[in-house]
């Protein structure tokens, strides 16, 4: 039998290449239909008005388009502030948290480590039990950095599931023979990782500080435990503007028709300060989306 009659029978007997591909293309698109719409809805939510949010009336454009809610969040004078804690936390924990992530996967991506298992286990260990927020408050307290930016990253700086996925990328992407050649040339270990490791480790690195960027700029519950309200992050001050928001509204139910315009604010608001809290790591992410794919799945896989 021929290579042609082959493909025949073949394409006889199941889908051809093109219904495979186009039916992978429409399921691809359902996937990306349902996890996008909400995000867009959130959007078009922000500039409608929340009546008819709720009446069913906002679907895929804004229904009686404003701005009040935009213009409700950075009237705070401590918006900008906000915004500044959070860029200086993202900026010094993601260099903080990817170099103790560094220098912990590449000693325990070594075959010879000694004590490797132990320590790879007592690092898992921590990923499902913790101390909990009391001690690690006292804890915090008693080192004399609360209400200091170290607060933020110190307690918690390496994220385990993060190192676990280096270490593989070291072990699986990185060629042994090269560090054993650099060895034999009289590299040491800190010789191999600053000169071999780190640049060719960069789709992974991409990835770490991805993650690392997205968990500081979403954090405000670090910073409302141990911070002031000088140094509170961009979400901590709008889940500030939100909750006096709902306050005013509460107060005013007393008054005729104040419940019903306050309300109405607060509704806006909530829609606006989801978008001004993501619109940066939205922004930021489809130019690293090609290193990010690569690093992920190069790191996930141990082959």
């Amino acid at each position: 039998m021929s290579v042609i009659s082959k493909r025949k029978q073949g394409e006889l007997g199941g889908l051809s290449d093109r219904t495979s591909d186009i039916i992978l293309i429409i399921f691809s698109l359902l996937i990306l239909l349902i996890v996008a719409y909400p995000l867009y809805y959130i959007l078009v939510a922000s500039f409608s008005d929340p009546y008819d949010v709720y009446a069913g009336k906002t679907f895929l454009l804004p229904s009686q388009a404003t701005l009040d809610g935009y213009k409700a969040v950075f009237a705070e004078q401590n918006i900008v502030r906000g915004y500044g804690n959070s860029i200086l936390y993202t900026v010094v924990g993601t260099i903080y948290s990817v170099a103790l992530i560094y220098l912990v996967a590449y000693p325990l991506s070594i075959p010879d480590l000694p004590f490797k298992k132990i320590i790879s286990i007592f690092f898992i260990i921590t990923m499902y039990f913790g101390g909990g927020l009391i001690p690690t408050y006292l804890i915090v307290q008693k080192t004399g950095i609360m209400q200091t930016i170290w607060a933020m990253f110190l307690p918690g700086g390496v994220a385990v599931s993060n190192a676990i996925i280096a270490r593989n990328y070291f072990e699986t992407s990185i060629p042994a023979s090269l560090k054993e050649a650099a060895g034999i040339d009289g590299a040491n270990h800190f010789r191999i990782f600053f000169s071999m490791i780190i640049p060719l480790s960069l789709p992974i690195l991409s990835v770490m500080v991805i993650f690392s960027m997205v968990a500081y700029w979403n954090d405000w519950f670090t910073a409302l435990i141990y911070m002031t309200n000088e140094q509170a992050p961009l979400p901590l001050v709008l889940r500030n503007i939100l909750i006096k928001s709902s306050a005013s509204a509460a107060q005013a139910s007393m008054i005729s028709g104040g419940y019903a315009e306050l309300n109405k604010m607060t509704e806006m608001i909530k829609f606006s300060s989801i978008i001004v809290a993501a619109a940066p790591m939205l922004i930021a992410y489809p130019f690293v989306q090609k290193y990010f794919e690569k690093g992920l799945m190069a790191g996930a896989v141990k082959g």
